[in-house]
């Protein structure tokens, strides 16, 4: 009798020892828990908050584990803000998803006499960073006549909201169906002999109006463009060679036949869908799809430099691939409503860019959106997409973080965005979200307080 007792009792201690070890171990994991956001916390106050730079401002922080699936931080997560750039995030995730591996160049219909081109946006057509360039290698071959229409187009050459008084700044080119040589002319002064007057010429070669201002005593070569015709006035200056870009009037696919014009060395006509889908005019053939780059090979400069044209066009294919007509609000609310139909607050997503102030986001909404491309795209492809540290937008921050650090930049006047992916010197992934709107300081000021921030984080977790 006493001998079963006897066991009875070690199970029975041994049982109690065992919970205790539990629930000490999950006390343990939990006083951790605690302990690590009550660091990121005060280091959020100490380097963020309560610095001079900072104070007065509209400030929202979102730290996430997506392998606990569950936030370390939130500081005024759920509240909106103009995100500047970060806007490229969700226009990223959307390329990546719907763009498949090559970028679609135009789409192709034949007969015995003719080819009929319809446009989808692509950006890199003739742009001097792509030089390959199928689309263009076809036209110089093509022997039928050729006929384009751009009854898929369905937008605004400027996006919504965005400062009409920067119309002619090349960071914001013209959206259109078929853009050429990034939508921009490059404007070139070059002296080359004294006292003979300076050599002014365009890249591409136009045959569009110019004058010349009779400002005698500029110091600087300038170039200005109407707001709604190509149209230009130069005023020379003192520089012997001086390169200004301005985006040019697109109007929608005209200007991109003039120039193309000059490298095919034939004509483009227009025509309307409906005059050429008739009976007799033959063309039975099967859509065919012409691919130019490599779709990752325009994310990356999109992300990296945080390229406008690059982002508007994309978000523009997107809403051709899946609507078959080029659209931001119809792809947008399309995109609110499937893809991101689950995000912790419905945001105001209204361009591809950024450009416009009318786009609000919450960090929270960017930390769901960026977990989503990390689950659906995984980080080998984020990595070669997005800048890290001494790269791109980032090039003067986090040197010390490279390889650490994949995120995208974002400014505005009074804006500041930082979102993105850090991995911690313990080998943890975490996802991170810094928006900050009203700032009075200098964007580098606040910029910095947001890597002393992130860096603290990263070597404490």
């Amino acid at each position: 009798m006493s001998y079963e007792f006897s066991i009875t009792g070690k199970k029975r201690l041994f049982k109690c020892i065992k919970q205790f070890i539990i629930l000490n171990s999950s006390f343990i994991i939990l006083l951790s828990s605690c302990s690590i956001e009550k660091q990121i916390s005060k280091s959020a106050r100490a380097d963020v908050l309560n610095t001079k730079a900072l104070q007065a401002a509209h400030v929202g922080i979102s730290i996430f584990d997506p392998s606990a699936n569950k936030y370390l931080y939130n500081y005024q997560a759920d509240k909106y803000f103009v995100p500047a750039s970060n806007t490229k995030i969700p226009t990223c995730y959307a390329a990546m998803k719907y763009l498949g591996d090559s970028l679609v160049a135009a789409l192709v219909l034949e007969n015995d006499t003719a080819i009929l081109i319809t446009p989808t946006g692509d950006p890199t057509l003739l742009h001097p960073e792509f030089k390959i360039q199928p689309l263009i290698n076809l036209l110089k071959k093509e022997k039928r006549q050729i006929y384009i229409n751009d009854d898929n187009w369905q937008d605004e050459a400027l996006g919504s909201g965005w400062s009409w008084n920067d119309y002619d700044q090349s960071y914001m080119a013209e959206r259109s169906p078929l853009p050429v040589y990034g939508n921009i002319l490059e404007w070139t002064q070059e002296v080359n002999e004294t006292n003979k007057p300076p050599l002014v010429y365009s890249s591409p070669e136009t045959n569009w109006e110019v004058s010349f201002s009779d400002n005698e005593k500029a110091r600087t070569f300038s170039v200005t463009r109407s707001i709604d015709k190509n149209y230009y006035t130069i005023t020379l200056g003192v520089e012997k060679k001086r390169t200004i870009t301005i985006p040019f009037v697109t109007n929608r696919v005209q200007s991109a036949l003039e120039l193309i014009k000059d490298t095919i060395f034939k004509e483009i006509n227009k025509i309307e869908l409906n005059k050429i889908l008739i009976p007799g005019h033959g063309f039975t053939n099967s859509l065919k799809k012409i691919n130019s780059q490599p779709t990752d090979s325009l994310l990356k400069p999109m992300m990296h430099r945080s390229d406008n044209f690059f982002a508007e066009q994309s978000l523009l294919m997107v809403s051709n691939e899946r609507l078959g007509v080029m659209n931001d609000a119809k792809l947008i609310d399309t995109i609110l409503k499937s893809d991101f139909k689950d995000l912790p607050q419905k945001p105001r997503w209204v361009d591809g860019s950024g450009l416009s102030r009318y786009n609000l986001f919450t960090p929270q909404d960017f930390i769901a959106i960026l977990n989503k491309m990390k689950n659906e795209f995984g980080m080998d492809r984020i990595k070669v997409i997005f800048p890290t540290g001494g790269e791109g937008t980032i090039s003067s921050y986090y040197k010390k973080d490279n390889g650490y650090i994949y995120a995208k930049t974002g400014t505005l006047s009074g804006v500041v965005a930082f979102s993105g992916f850090l991995y911690t010197k313990k080998g943890k992934l975490l996802i991170f979200s810094t928006l900050v709107n009203n700032h009075q300081a200098s964007a580098t000021d606040v910029r910095r307080a947001i890597e002393k921030f992130l860096q603290r984080v990263r070597n404490k977790y």
